[in-house]
């Protein structure tokens, strides 16, 4: 039986991704090096792209809850942690790099980061980012859970935490489930609702992100503040 070690150098998914950089991986190859081994009969890379094909993607497997991981042959408790610790560095370390950058000379790191707080929730979060006069963060919050509407988001309590944090502006996000970014007539709703709220204490809405499958839709981007 060959494996792995047999193949040219420059097709093994390690040495492959040490020469050029993880973007030269696929997703199967990707993740074959988290894996590290396969099974009896099975290279890395079989069980990389069996397990993409029951879990219908490598996004669905990085968001898959703990019994459904496990349940899947050449996966198990201690890979699972190990994907959770890789998971939780990756949104740390999108969080430090976002405290040390203007939000808005850098919108894509913004953008990076509410993705990675936001999309793998099974239910609905309305959050803020609280900036200071310099667009940086000073915090990130989540502020309420369940149907994001205007009866379930309160414009005092966003007032409250803004007043808390002596912001000087905001960035508004909640995620849809769905997996649809497009905002709906409630959305809009409310966003000018605390538009207007936080201009009463001179605070700026910057954006509203709503984070779902792709890059999600900014408010700024689609001229909707």
């Amino acid at each position: 039986m060959h494996t792995i070690r047999d193949w040219p150098s420059g097709e093994r998914p390690r040495e492959k991704l040490l020469q050029h950089g993880p973007g030269m991986l696929s997703d199967a190859e990707l993740l074959a090096v988290f894996l590290r081994t396969g099974l009896r009969g099975k290279t890395a890379v079989d069980l990389a792209r069996e397990l993409l094909t029951a879990f219908g993607g490598l996004r669905l497997l990085l968001d898959a809850e703990h019994a459904s991981f496990c349940a899947h042959a050449g996966l198990g408790d201690a890979r699972f942690a190990q994907l959770q610790a890789v998971m939780e560095m990756a949104r740390r370390h999108l969080q430090e790099q976002l405290h040390r950058e203007d939000t808005l000379e850098n919108p894509d790191t913004t953008r990076r980061f509410l993705t990675s707080r936001l999309r793998h929730l099974p239910h609905e979060v309305f959050a803020c980012l609280f900036l200071d006069n310099r667009h940086r963060v000073i915090a990130f919050e989540e502020l309420f859970r369940g149907t994001i509407d205007g009866a379930s988001v309160h414009p005092r309590e966003v007032l409250r935490r803004v007043l808390h944090f002596n912001a000087a502006a905001v960035i508004l996000a909640h995620n849809h489930p769905s997996g649809v970014a497009e905002p709906s007539r409630a959305d809009v709703r409310l966003t000018r609702r605390l538009v207007d709220a936080l201009a009463l204490v001179d605070v700026r809405v910057l954006d509203h992100f709503i984070v779902g499958e792709g890059s999600g839709v900014s408010f700024a981007e689609r001229g909707l503040i």
